[in-house]
């Protein structure tokens, strides 16, 4: 069956696939592609770790309105975690994906763990924590101390891995790279099981800037390397989000541990590798892009790199526009991808998020997610998004 609707031009020009062109402002038809590059169950990869960062479902009910407390839809959180589990991928919890510090707050975040660490087969999950309990304002390192202290034995009552999320907090409390040496290793000692660090980079967060106590990223990897030299026993890897694949393979090339890359840019060379590592996976596009990443780990498995390279090359360009600047919003292009693919009721999002991206850059990325096969029901995804045009008062 050939579908077909006229979507707003995104920055103008020609447009993508099989539509004609259309200046800034207008319409353009656009005729799907309809192809789903992979369909079924999967099982875990054998040659990569890799979990999809998953986002939450607001409930259509709840009061998500800007600045108020989370209401979230359990059904459809938990849902879809099952489908990322279906398809041999595990779930990063309670990340920044799931809108930590734009929307989910503690109360929520609490519950979000304790119910998806229910439900994971064979602890395929590992949990954020962070220090977002803590209120606006500045705080001491002892408090910050105690606020990690906090979440991490609610990650391991929930018998979840922890993951050690960049602190805000810290960030603003620390003079220098020993104050982070001193929260880091207290932590890691006092931790049961060993953690995966986090290292966020500033284009996700401001807040973030000059994580490790230094500007300069390469006397930030310093401090990373010798952290993890004298903590090993307590240190299963490393995330890196830093959209720098050169500074991401420098890094992993002096750490004995894991890298799991956090590079949604440039995470099908990283994951490949080269011949000296790679990387694992710890991805906010893999809840966007879950059937073309289960298809894509299992051709590696299988050990055909063609067949690798073909399934991810398209979700690329999808990849780069979903987390394009200002890029704390790429939460709104995972949301809105779960919903055209059936996964939640609406399109809302806690703290109102939903907003955080233009109805053209939408129509952009249902033309790219199109084009890299991830619309799993286009029929479905075509009748949602022109529902949604709809509302804007454009008539596809």
């Amino acid at each position: 069956m050939s579908l077909s609707l006229r979507l707003p031009a995104f920055g103008g020009g020609k447009e993508k696939g099989g539509g004609s062109g259309a200046g800034p402002g207008g319409l353009a038809e656009y005729r799907l592609i309809g192809e789903s590059v992979a369909h079924g169950t999967y099982q875990p990869a054998r040659s990569r770790l890799a979990f999809a960062a998953a986002h939450v479902v607001a409930d259509p009910l709840g009061d998500n309105a800007p600045g108020a407390p989370a209401v979230v839809d359990w059904e459809h959180t938990l849902g879809f975690r099952r489908h990322l589990w279906s398809l041999g991928l595990s779930v990063a919890e309670a990340m920044d994906t799931a809108q930590r510090g734009m929307g989910l707050d503690w109360v929520a975040t609490q519950e979000l763990i304790r119910r998806s660490a229910a439900e994971a087969p064979d602890g395929r999950i590992a949990v954020g924590v962070g220090t977002d309990q803590l209120p606006a304002g500045e705080h001491s390192l002892d408090a910050v101390i105690k606020a990690y202290e906090e979440q991490l034995a609610v990650a391991e009552d929930a018998g979840a891995q922890p993951i050690l999320m960049a602190s805000r907090a810290l960030c603003a409390a620390a003079a220098g790279p020993d104050d982070y040496r001193k929260v880091y290793d207290h932590l890691l000692a006092q931790s049961t099981r060993p953690v995966i660090l986090h290292w966020l980079g500033s284009m996700f967060d401001p807040a973030l800037d000059g994580y490790w106590g230094t500007d300069d990223l390469d006397a930030a990897a310093d401090v990373v390397v010798d952290l993890i030299a004298e903590n090993t026993a307590k240190v299963d890897g490393i995330k890196v989000s830093l959209l720098d694949a050169a500074k991401e393979v420098a890094l992993r090339n002096r750490i004995t541990t894991r890298l799991y890359t956090g590079d949604d840019f440039n995470y099908p060379e990283l994951i490949r590798g080269d011949d000296q590592r790679h990387s694992d996976a710890l991805l906010g596009i893999f809840a966007a892009i879950a059937p073309a990443a289960a298809a894509a780990l299992k051709a590696l498995d299988d050990g055909d790199l063609t067949r690798y390279d073909e399934v991810f090359a398209p979700t690329v360009p999808l990849a780069r526009h979903i987390f394009s600047a200002p890029t704390p919003y790429y939460k709104t292009g995972i949301a809105f991808l779960a919903w055209l693919n059936g996964y939640q009721p609406g399109f809302g999002m806690v703290g109102g998020l939903q907003t955080g991206r233009s109805v053209p850059h939408l129509a952009e990325t249902f033309r790219l997610a199109d084009q890299a096969g991830v619309l799993t029901d286009p029929e479905l995804a075509t009748r949602r998004f022109t529902q949604l045009l709809a509302t804007y008062g454009i008539d596809a």
